[in-house]
C-alpha cells in the first residue's frame, strides 16, 4: 500500500518490483503476489524463503543491503541500494581496481559466512553505490555449505563458489581488461 513506483512489472513468471518508501526511507519489494495461482504459491514462496534466508544470514555485512523482512510470505523487502546496476556500465564509464578489490572482499567474507549467490555472472545482480562500494543482490539462487554438505554435494558447492569468483574475472575483463 505505500508504494512509490514499480520498477520492474510482473509476469506470469517474475515477480513485480515496487519502490517503496516510508519516513523518508526508500526500499524494494519483490512481490510474488500478482502472480500466477500456482506459481505465486509454489514457486514464489519458495523463492522468497530462500532469499530471505541468504539475507538473514548476510545480516551486518557491507555491501547487502539491509532486510527488512517478508510480507505474507509472498513478498521480500529490503533497502533500496543507492546507485546502479553495472549492467551495461563499461559503455559509460569502466569501473575500477579498487572497486574489483572490494568486489572481492566481498564475495569471499559471504563465502566464510557459507553462501554461495550461484547468479553474479548476471549484471543486474551487482550495484555500483554512489559511495563506490559494490553491492550484491537477488539471492534467490543461492546455496549455503551446510545444504550441500556431504560427499557428493560438497563438490558441487565447491563448483558454485568458484562459479562467483569467475564472474568477478568475466566482468573485470569487461571493465578492465
Amino acid at each position: 500500500r505505500r508504494h512509490h513506483g514499480v520498477l520492474r512489472g510482473p509476469s506470469s513468471t517474475r515477480p513485480t518490483i515496487w519502490l517503496l518508501e516510508e519516513n523518508g526511507v526508500n526500499a524494494i519489494a519483490k512481490d510474488f503476489s500478482t502472480c500466477r495461482f500456482l506459481f505465486r504459491n509454489i514457486v514464489g514462496r519458495f523463492l522468497i524463503w530462500r532469499e530471505s534466508k541468504a539475507y538473514r544470514r548476510l545480516i551486518g555485512l557491507r555491501g547487502i543491503p539491509f532486510f527488512y523482512g517478508t510480507i505474507d510470505g509472498l513478498a521480500l523487502v529490503i533497502e533500496q541500494i543507492q546507485g546502479r546496476n553495472v549492467e551495461h556500465l563499461e559503455m559509460e564509464n569502466k569501473l575500477s581496481e579498487e572497486f574489483f578489490r572490494a568486489f572481492r572482499g566481498l564475495v569471499d567474507r559471504f563465502h566464510e559466512r557459507g553462501l554461495a549467490h550461484c547468479d553474479l555472472k548476471r549484471a543486474p545482480n551487482i550495484f555500483l553505490g554512489n559511495d563506490g562500494q559494490p553491492y550484491v543482490i537477488d539471492w534467490a539462487a543461492s546455496i549455503s555449505a551446510s545444504e550441500f554438505g556431504i560427499f557428493p554435494l560438497k563438490l558441487i558447492y565447491q563448483r558454485f563458489l568458484l562459479d562467483d569468483c569467475t564472474a568477478i574475472i568475466k566482468l573485470k575483463l569487461r571493465h578492465i581488461p
